[in-house]
């Protein structure tokens, strides 16, 4: 059996949290200038229609009273690193897919925790005991069942799908509710009268695969309680990156430049907690008609240095026109390697000197920034223009 663990509301959880006020009020975080998203909403909230992925106007219009947090992705972090490191307690083989959501497969821990039904009861005492937050888990013999079923009885909900009723939940399960059932295979699918996994094996397989191509052939082994995939435990990270919507369209390369900077800070800060160096840089750029620009550069030696990210990340941007502005900006770093990898020496020893001297610097601000918080040091660059001391 597979338990497939989702915390509720996680991010505005976490705010309720630390925030004792906020208990019991409609809260989103997310950001609140004109082009803001609900990034997580309180339970609260949702009882208005407010939910995720929401233009923020539109959940103001909705909620009027709305409480608006902007996100602390550092403490949520924090947090999701404390929920894994109790789930790790539980079962070898844990699978991390988001900040707030994981697989545990319960074999073979019977004698230490009884029943899954029973390992998933004390999972939420001890998320509840120990982090003062709840969660939903489903539970289930495949994989795609078992995110289903997490998803059922929300919040602090615990939904069993056992083996006799596989076959009867999945023939009543609506096709939009599987995994991978986007906008456009949704469509595709009402158009052909499908609207549960009961219809799709009622379905000639070659006509599903010539309407959905190789998604085809997975709906159908689904529709008939076939789920190769497994819990796989510590998926290799390929790739760190963070990016923003701007609140404002810009062609003004300072300002896109003060964006780069942080992004870069951040995308070194991940790079150097997770032990990693990239050999690649890639700026991202998306324009007023939301046309998509990514350029990248593979460095002469991998790096984990802001500073470096930075550089490298600012020369992509001035190798652009900007014919239109830019309404998203972004950075990423991949051809990740262990930063225990022994490196062939640089053959500018002035280059390689200046490079420690930056990684020396980053690695005093990362201990400062997890002792105090990340607001109680940064660039002096990117401090508003109304903070900053005038002699």
């Amino acid at each position: 059996m597979i338990l497939h663990i989702d915390m509720d509301a996680f991010f505005a959880s976490v705010e309720q949290l630390d925030h004792p006020e906020l208990k019991g009020k409609a809260l989103v975080v997310g950001g609140d200038s004109g082009r803001g998203v609900v990034a997580a909403a309180s339970y609260e909230a949702r009882r208005y229609g407010v939910h995720s992925a929401m233009p923020m106007f539109m959940a103001k219009q909705r909620c009027p009273r709305l409480v608006i947090v902007s996100p602390r992705r550092a403490r949520y972090s924090e947090v999701s690193r404390s929920v894994m490191a109790i789930l790790g307690r539980y079962s070898p083989i844990v699978e991390q897919v988001s900040i707030d959501e994981a697989y545990l497969d319960a074999a073979g821990c019977g004698r230490l925790y009884g029943s899954p039904h029973d390992m998933a009861w004390a999972i939420k005492s001890d998320i509840r005991d120990k982090l003062n937050l709840t969660c939903s888990i489903g539970i289930a013999p495949l994989k795609f069942l078992a995110k289903i079923a997490s998803d059922m009885q929300k919040p602090d909900g615990l939904t069993v799908i056992g083996h006799e009723a596989v076959s009867r939940a999945i023939a009543a399960l609506p096709v939009e509710k599987v995994p991978g059932v986007g906008k456009h295979a949704h469509g595709q699918l009402r158009q052909m009268g499908i609207a549960t996994l009961g219809d799709v094996r009622k379905t000639r397989p070659s006509v599903l695969v010539d309407r959905l191509g190789k998604f085809g052939h997975r709906l159908v082994d689904l529709a008939h309680g076939q789920d190769q995939a497994t819990v796989t435990p510590h998926s290799p990270t390929k790739s760190i990156s963070t990016e923003r919507t701007l609140s404002a369209d810009t062609r003004d390369r300072e300002q896109l430049k003060q964006h780069l900077l942080a992004q870069s800070q951040e995308v070194g800060r991940q790079l150097r907690r997770q032990q990693f160096l990239a050999r690649t840089i890639t700026l991202k750029l998306k324009d007023t008609n939301f046309k998509q620009t990514t350029r990248s550069v593979t460095m002469d030696s991998p790096s984990h240095s802001s500073e470096t990210i930075y550089r490298t990340a600012e020369a992509l941007l001035a190798s652009q026109s900007l014919d239109r502005a830019v309404r998203l900006i972004g950075v990423g770093a991949s051809a990740l390697i262990a930063d225990t990898t022994p490196q062939q020496a640089c053959l500018f020893a002035g280059i390689e000197k200046k490079e420690r001297g930056w990684e020396k610097i980053d690695r005093t601000v990362d201990r400062i920034a997890e002792r105090f918080g990340h607001s109680a040091i940064h660039r002096g660059s990117l401090t508003p223009q109304d903070e900053r001391s005038v002699d």
